[in-house]
C-alpha cells in the first residue's frame, strides 16, 4: 500500500459511502484516514463502518486511522412566530430566554450561556451568518439587537456567536455518550468541536484517557486568541474553516489557514485542512480550478492532511473525489517550486538530543540520497520529530503498537507499520531492512537511515542514528 506522496487524505463516510464494496475502493483510491462524523447517523451506523474498516485494515494489511468527530455544542434558535420572520436591514429585534416565541417581535434564543456572556457590541450571525444582529443591550433574559444585515430567519437555525468567548464546555452530554462509545470501538483520534481554550483540551484527555489521540477543531476566534496553549495540548489540529469562515471575516481565513498550519509543524504536530475542499464534487465528477488550487495550496502550505466532508459522505462521486485530490497532492508535490515553499520555513531545533537526532536525520538522508528514514517508534514521537523536518526522504515507522501505527497514518510523509519489539542493536538493523524491503522502500545496494532510542521500549528517547547499506 506505498502512496506515491506525503501528504495524506481523510475521508468522511456517510450514506454514500457506506457499504464494504465502496469503502474498499476509497481505501485503494487513496483514503488514510476515514472519519466517521457523529453529528449524524446512529451508533449502529458507526459500528458497521468501523467493522468494515477493520475487515479491510486485515485484509490489506496495513495500518488505517479512524477520526470520531463528535458534534460538539449546537446553538440554534428556538421555535420563530410562525415558522419564519423576515429582519429587515436597519430594524431592531428582541432575543428572549425561551424555546418558542409568541410574536414576530421577538427570537427565541433557549441558550442562558448566552445571556450571561454577551455584551453590547457583540455580533451574533444566524444562518451561518446570512443574517447579522449586534447587540445594544442585554439583561438576564432579554438582548436587544440592530439588524446590520437582515432576512429570512426560520427555525432552529443555527447561530454564531464570534465576539462571545462563553462559559461552555465543548463537551456536550451528546458527546460524552458519542465519546464512551467511539472509544469503546476502538476509534484512533477524537476530534473535539468548538474549542475556545486551552482548559477545554485539558477536560478532553481526562475523558479520552489515552485512548485516543485528542484533536482540536480550531472554528472559534477565541481559539485563535489562545492558539499556542491549545497546540500544546493537542495531539492534532483541524482547521475547521466552515465554521471559523463565518466567525472571522471570510479574507481572513487564508491567513489563518497558513498560521494554523505553521504553528502546527514547529510544534510537531499533525493538522488537517477541513471543509470545501472540492464542493463542486458533491454534484459533478470533477472540480473546478479553484477547488483544485485550494488543495494545492494547503500542500505548498505543508499541511499533514486534507479533508473531503460532503464529497466522500453524501456526496454522488466519493471516488472520483479521492482520486482527484491523491492526483492534485501528487502533482503539487512534484512540482519543481514544491521543495523549496516547504523548506523555507525550518522549526527551530530544541537543544534536546531527541530533537537534534530526528533533524539530522532528515538532512543525512537527504545529503546521501537514502531510500527511506526508517523511525522505531512506542508511541510516535520519534516519527512526529522527524516529520516536521519535511525531508523528501520517505518515512517508515516501525512500532509493536497497532495503535500507534494507526495514528501514525495521519502524519506526513509516515508509513506506518507494526512490528515484533527488538531487543539489541543488531537485531534492530535486520528488522529495519527486512520491513523496508518488504514494504519496497528500498533495494539492495540502497541506503536507510535508522533512528532510534537506546534503551528500546523507552518512548521519547530518541537518541541514536544509523546509516544502513542494504
Amino acid at each position: 500500500m506505498k502512496r506515491d506522496r506525503r501528504a495524506k487524505i481523510v475521508a468522511t463516510l456517510g450514506p454514500a459511502s457506506s457499504d464494504a464494496d465502496t469503502i474498499r475502493r476509497l481505501f485503494h483510491a487513496g483514503v488514510d484516514v476515514f472519519r466517521l462524523n457523529f453529528s449524524h447517523g446512529t451508533h449502529e451506523d458507526h459500528r458497521a463502518r468501523y467493522d468494515i474498516i477493520r475487515g479491510l485494515e486485515k485484509e490489506a494489511n496495513y495500518p488505517i486511522a479512524i477520526l470520531q468527530d463528535l458534534q460538539g455544542p449546537k446553538i440554534r434558535l428556538g421555535a420563530v412566530h410562525g415558522g419564519k420572520v423576515t429582519l429587515p436591514t436597519g430594524s431592531t429585534i428582541k432575543l428572549v430566554l425561551d424555546k418558542a416565541a409568541s410574536d414576530a417581535e421577538h427570537l427565541p434564543l433557549p441558550h442562558p450561556e448566552i445571556f450571561e456572556a454577551v455584551l453590547p457590541g457583540h455580533n451574533l450571525l444566524v444562518d451561518d451568518g446570512k443574517v447579522r444582529l449586534q447587540v445594544t443591550g442585554c439583561t438576564s433574559d432579554v438582548i436587544e439587537a440592530k439588524v446590520i444585515v437582515g432576512g429570512v430567519v426560520s427555525d432552529r437555525k443555527g447561530v454564531n456567536l464570534p465576539d462571545t468567548v462563553l462559559q461552555l464546555s465543548p463537551i456536550t452530554e451528546k458527546d460524552r455518550v458519542d465519546l464512551a462509545f467511539g472509544l469503546e470501538l476502538g476509534v484512533d483520534w477524537v476530534a473535539f468541536s468548538f474549542v475556545q481554550r486551552a482548559s477545554d483540551l485539558i477536560e478532553a484527555h481526562q475523558l479520552v484517557g489515552g485512548r485516543a489521540g485528542v484533536m482540536s477543531k480550531i472554528e472559534k476566534p477565541s481559539a485563535l486568541s489562545a492558539i499556542d496553549d491549545i497546540i500544546a495540548l493537542s495531539d492534532a489540529v483541524m482547521v475547521a474553516r466552515g465554521d471559523l469562515g463565518v466567525e472571522i471575516p471570510t479574507e481572513d481565513v487564508p491567513g489563518a489557514q497558513k498560521d494554523l498550519v505553521r504553528l502546527c509543524r514547529l510544534a510537531g504536530k499533525p493538522v488537517i485542512i477541513a471543509t470545501q475542499m472540492l464542493e463542486s464534487m458533491i454534484l459533478t465528477p470533477t472540480p473546478t480550478r479553484a477547488e483544485a488550487s485550494d488543495v494545492a495550496t494547503g500542500i505548498y502550505d505543508g499541511a499533514d492532511a486534507v479533508m473531503l466532508s460532503a464529497e466522500s459522505a453524501s456526496g454522488q462521486f466519493p471516488i472520483q473525489a479521492v482520486e482527484t485530490m491523491d492526483r492534485i497532492i501528487r502533482r503539487t508535490e512534484q512540482h519543481h517550486s514544491y521543495r523549496p515553499i516547504i523548506e523555507a520555513l525550518k522549526p527551530t531545533i530544541e537543544p534536546m538530543p531527541q530533537h537534534a537526532v530526528a533533524a539530522a536525520a532528515a538532512e543525512v538522508a537527504d545529503v546521501i540520497g537514502a531510500s527511506a528514514i526508517v523511525a522505531y517508534t512506542e508511541k510516535g514521537t520519534t516519527a512526529y520529530r522527524i516529520a516536521r523536518q519535511r525531508s523528501p526522504v520517505p518515512i517508515l515507522g516501525l512500532t509493536p503498537q497497532l495503535e500507534t501505527a494507526r495514528r501514525l497514518a495521519l502524519l506526513w510523509g509516515t508509513y506506518s507499520i507494526q512490528t515484533e519489539e527488538v531487543s539489541d542493536y543488531s537485531e534492530m538493523v535486520d528488522q529495519a531492512v527486512k520491513q523496508a524491503l518488504a514494504a519496497d522502500y528500498v533495494k539492495r545496494g540502497e541506503q536507510l537511515v535508522v533512528v532510534a532510542g537506546i534503551p528500546f521500549r523507552r518512548a521519547g528517547s530518541t537518541n541514536n542514528l544509523r546509516v544502513v547499506a542494504v
